[in-house]
């Protein structure tokens, strides 16, 4: 059985062109079924979302003719059903999806249609919660006021939207919060949630229950790397640390490697040439927390080597070699098997 990872194309990004996003995912996977896949994982964690025809489009690869994907309604408008037509091209194969708490907006719609009609499991952490169908109102001095006239629903009758209730302050700081609770790093904490503790009237088509009111919860939940959001990997990358030192240093020593396959296999970042490249960004960043350092030791090593394969390969070269130990996608690889 093949399963294929498709992500490069969406990850890290928007959901804000919608006729090169699908041709882009259409082109994808024909090609992938034409290499044998049967089986899919779709990483959009860290995905802020776009437009909605964008994420229909997205979720009508994978969906059957008729099959409702989002619906929207608000006080002043009347519902609106967005239905799959019969142009997907992977409705049968098992298929996961990847979220995490930065997946947003039409992510979100992509992961509640699929996680509503059971056609993915979902894996990952609780997504952002944003749900709000927004119209712009143009006045006569060229200014403009958007305002929110809908919200979004999953197929079972969930709102993204993540509450308001507790005041704008509160709405603004509960990603913080969430990070405080420790929900990032532990299942429990989600449960214990208010939102999420009490019964939910929320099922997949096939009975499972699901949770509304802040976001796509996961069906399969995996703890953030902690070892990935410290200070000075922000820096590094921020300062495009790694590709400045890939074109000044280790150009010459990649052309040894005749083929990406043959790079991923042979090519491994030694301590001293860690070191090295520590030195070389103390060039810039004056100042580095030891702990830091050696607690995402591990992770500045798998940096370099997805930054070098990029720069010989590409972004299929960067995200093999960065997805070689990610826990997310060996879960979401488990849950298709």
């Amino acid at each position: 059985m093949r399963i294929e990872v498709l992500q490069h194309i969406i990850n890290r990004g928007a959901f804000n062109a919608v006729h090169v996003n699908r041709i882009h995912i259409s082109i994808a996977l024909a090609n992938l079924k034409k290499q044998g896949m049967q089986k899919l994982v779709l990483d959009i964690r860290g995905n802020g979302g776009g437009y909605l025809n964008t994420a229909t489009a997205l979720a009508d690869e994978f969906l059957t003719k008729n099959k409702l994907i989002v619906y929207t309604k608000g006080i002043h408008e009347p519902r609106t059903d967005y239905l799959a037509t019969d142009s997907g091209n992977f409705q049968q194969g098992k298929l996961a999806v990847l979220i995490d708490e930065y997946s947003a907006s039409a992510s979100e719609i992509l992961s509640g249609a699929l996680q509503d009609l059971d056609r993915a499991v979902i894996v990952g952490r609780r997504s952002f919660g944003k749900g709000l169908v927004q119209e712009q109102f143009p006045f006569n001095d060229g200014s403009a006021i958007n305002l929110t006239v809908a919200r979004y629903y999953t197929p079972s009758g969930r709102s993204i939207q993540k509450s308001y209730k507790n005041g704008i302050e509160s709405y603004r700081n509960e990603l913080a919060v969430r990070v405080q609770k420790g929900e990032l790093i532990s299942e429990q904490s989600n449960l214990n949630d208010s939102l999420f503790s009490k019964p939910s009237p929320y099922h997949t088509a096939a009975g499972k229950k699901v949770f509304s009111g802040g976001g796509i919860m996961p069906d399969i939940f995996v703890p953030a790397d902690t070892t990935q959001s410290t200070l000075i990997v922000r820096q590094l990358i921020d300062q495009q640390l790694f590709s400045a030192y890939i074109v000044d240093r280790l150009q010459p020593s990649l052309k040894q490697y005749t083929s990406e396959d043959t790079f991923l296999k042979q090519y491994a970042v030694s301590d001293q040439q860690l070191v090295d490249f520590i030195g070389y960004a103390s060039q810039s960043i004056k100042e580095m927390d030891s702990h830091d350092l050696l607690i995402s030791k591990t992770y500045i090593k798998t940096l370099l080597k997805s930054f070098a394969a990029r720069f010989n390969w590409g972004d299929d070269g960067y995200y093999r070699a960065l997805n070689a130990d990610d826990i997310a996608l060996k879960k979401g690889i488990e849950a298709v098997k």
